[in-house]
């Protein structure tokens, strides 16, 4: 008897955790108040430093989507055809959760008897951010072996808007 109310109990806490843990992923726009979003710095005239943070919801591929979709914009924006990333990183937190464990047990005057267990940390996310530093041109795209990675601004605006318009469909 004992042992199911244990159980039950542990059921129940991981089923409050799942309801907890659904949420919609980081809008793409600039950083909000908790820094969720994205920010740039100007470097020089033609050279970025540019950051997207997602929450715990926003997986890695659409961080660093987003950084780079904001990078396209900068190029655009200040009249540029392409942009190379020069440096690059994406860092992870994991933050949240609950660490959990259930023993029972039991004995008599010599007998004793225990079973324990631990579930780890369960309902933790991961977050994600991707970090870039870009350099911006005009003309003809450079080889991606000079020096990064060469990005055709509009070309990027057009393929990961595009992307998040399918999935924004498919929710």
């Amino acid at each position: 008897m004992r042992r199911s109310f244990i159980m039950a109990g542990v059921s129940a806490g991981l089923l409050a955790l799942a309801a907890c843990a659904t949420a919609v992923g980081t809008a793409y726009a600039p950083a909000d108040s908790k820094g969720y979003g994205y920010a740039e710095t100007r470097i020089e005239a033609n050279r970025y430093r540019i950051s997207f943070a997602g929450d715990g919801a926003t997986p890695m591929t659409v961080v660093e989507d987003y950084a780079l979709l904001r990078a396209a914009e900068l190029a655009v924006e200040n009249g540029y055809d392409w942009f190379r990333v020069i440096g690059r990183s994406i860092d992870e937190q994991e933050k949240g959760g609950v660490g959990l464990g259930a023993g029972v047990g039991g004995g008599g005057r010599n007998v004793g008897v225990g079973v324990g267990g631990n579930f780890g940390n369960v309902g933790a996310r991961k977050f994600y951010t991707a970090r870039l530093e870009a350099l911006f041109g005009n003309g003809e795209k450079p080889a991606d072996d000079a020096g990064g990675e060469a990005y055709d601004a509009r070309s990027v605006i057009e393929t990961i808007r595009a992307r998040m318009t399918e999935e924004g469909a498919a929710q």
